[in-house]
Order: structure tokens, then C-alpha cells, then sequence
């Protein structure tokens, strides 16, 4: 079993990456893309972990670029991204993009902080939040979900993921009262920053970012557009086994990108306590099984 989607504490997942390697030994799983959002600061001690418990480690991250040949509200439609053997060397490109984006990420989080204490929430700070997260650089918006239910109690209930999912629909998540948009680079720029690098993309979850509708019809509908035209821009992976996808979606996701002459990859997207039905390798259902040779196709293609 290999797990190509996971989060640590060095973005929005609760694990260490040492917990998290210790976790992936005890699921069975042979190897692991780490995709923090944005970092690979993570990727020393996981790769010390994974050693450790004989486990292969694909340095990994998740990206949110936004992609104008399918604009959403007139702009650029915002979706994840994820970029598998990429270069770790502070100077490269790829690096330099990665910390624009961390910076970006820092100040939306103190707009996103003084938004929500603008709406009454003066207990929501940023020593809070940076201390949920571990790290200023980590901060994510489950780590301001965690300090508003902590603080506020009676307002949102008890901590758990129902609540937590209340609080992005109301306050966190895209349109809602406090969400602030992100600058970011497009696809195509990042693309071409990797060029020569050996680094491969493959679009995370690509019915939640392009799609609203989920059922089957739609999805063999529309995907096969989407899926040419990264194709066609450099991607060599569409996420088909994803942990949040039921199996019919799971297979109609990988024939449509095994008709376009592409690699179906796939992770359980597991954030440890944060997403606490998601279970590592084996996603929200509990059915999911990437299988191991798609990892021997991506090394075919670096």
C-alpha cells in the first residue's frame, strides 16, 4: 500500500512528521509522499522517520495555483496541486516560489485573525493560532478553527469535525464571512519553474476544484476537458484514488485518466486529528487502496 496525499504539523495536519512515519509503519504502508501545503521544511525529519521504520519517502507538496483556462467569478479558479520529486535546494526556483507563498500565506492569516476579531471574536489571536500550529509558517485554517472552538465554546460547541466543518462554512471556507483570497502563481508558471527538475504534477482532488456536481454523469461529462487540458499543460497525474472519493468515482476517474494517457495517483489526504475520519492509506471510506505500482510508473517518468 503506498499513500501519496498525507499532511503534517509543518502545515495542517496534527501529526509530527516522526508520528506520521510511525503511523504509515502500523497501516502498512510502503511509501509515502509527504504534501505539506507550500513546505518541504518538513521533509528532514520524515525523511529521518521513514528510514528508520523502512519506508520509502517521495518528497511531496500541495500547491494552490489557480488555473485561467478554467476561471471561476472571473478569475482564475483556485485549486490544489501536487508536486511529487521536487528539488529541495533553497535556491532553486521551485523553492523560491514556495516561500512566496508561505509569505503569502502569513498575511493572509493575520488578515484572516483581525477579520474574525473584527466580527467579535477578540480571543482568536495570533499567539493562539501559532501556537495550535507549532510554528508561524504552519498555520492553517483548521488550526484557527481549533482556537475559535476552544474559545468559544458556547458559541460553535464541542471540538469535533462536524463542528469544525460549521465553522469553514460560516466563517472559514471560500465565501464565507471571514475567508481571504489568496494571491498565487498559475499552473502554467509553476510548470515552467520546474522545468528540468524531474518534479511531476498531478491535480489534487480535481472534482472538488473544478467540479460542483459529483455525480457520475457529471463527472464523465466534464472531467475528460479538464484532464486533456493538464495534460496538455504538463501534468503527468490526475489524484484518481483519492480518500475522499466512493469507489464507482474512484473507477470512472481512473478510466478517464487512463484514456488520456495519464498516471491515476492517490492519497488519503490524511490530516491526523484534524480529519479525524480520514485514516491513513486508506481515506474517508475506509476502502481505499492506491495501488503500488503506480509509484513505479511516476519514477518512470522523472
Amino acid at each position: 500500500m503506498i499513500d501519496l496525499h498525507t499532511h503534517s504539523r509543518f502545515s495542517d495536519g496534527s501529526d509530527s512528521p516522526t508520528t506520521l512515519a510511525k503511523n504509515a509503519a502500523r497501516a502498512g504502508i510502503s511509501a509515502i509522499a509527504l504534501t505539506d501545503h507550500d513546505t518541504t521544511a518538513s521533509h528532514e525529519e520524515m525523511a529521518t522517520a521513514c528510514a528508520d521504520e523502512g519506508i520509502r519517502l517521495i518528497p511531496g507538496v500541495e500547491l494552490s495555483l489557480k488555473d485561467p483556462e478554467f476561471p471561476k467569478n472571473g478569475d482564475g479558479r483556485s485549486v490544489h496541486v501536487l508536486a511529487y520529486f521536487l528539488p529541495l535546494e533553497a535556491n532553486h526556483p521551485i523553492q523560491q516560489k514556495l516561500a512566496t507563498l508561505r509569505l503569502d500565506r502569513r498575511q493572509r492569516n493575520e488578515k484572516l485573525i483581525a477579520t474574525l476579531q473584527g466580527f467579535g471574536f477578540d480571543e482568536v489571536t495570533f499567539e493562539r493560532v501559532t501556537a495550535e500550529a507549532g510554528n508561524v509558517d504552519n498555520i492553517g485554517r483548521p488550526h484557527v478553527a481549533a482556537v475559535m472552538v476552544a474559545q468559544y465554546p458556547a458559541v460553535f460547541g464541542p471540538k469535533g469535525q462536524e463542528t469544525t466543518q460549521k465553522i469553514f462554512a460560516e466563517w472559514l471556507g471560500t465565501d464565507a464571512k471571514a475567508y481571504i483570497p489568496r494571491d498565487s502563481y498559475t499552473i502554467d508558471e509553476f510548470v515552467a519553474a520546474a522545468a528540468g527538475s524531474g518534479t511531476l504534477f498531478s491535480v489534487a482532488h480535481p472534482i472538488m476544484n473544478y467540479l460542483g456536481d459529483w455525480s457520475l454523469a457529471t463527472i464523465e461529462r466534464a472531467m475528460p476537458r479538464v484532464i486533456h487540458s493538464l495534460r496538455d499543460r504538463g501534468f503527468v497525474g490526475v489524484e484518481s484514488y483519492y480518500g475522499g472519493f466512493d469507489a464507482p468515482t474512484r473507477a470512472l476517474m481512473v478510466k478517464l485518466t487512463r484514456d488520456a494517457g495519464l498516471i491515476p495517483t492517490g492519497g488519503s489526504d490524511y490530516h491526523g486529528s484534524y480529519k479525524p475520519d480520514v485514516a491513513l492509506g486508506r481515506g474517508r471510506v475506509g476502502d481505499l487502496v492506491v495501488p503500488e505500482e503506480i509509484l513505479d510508473e511516476l519514477d518512470a517518468r522523472r
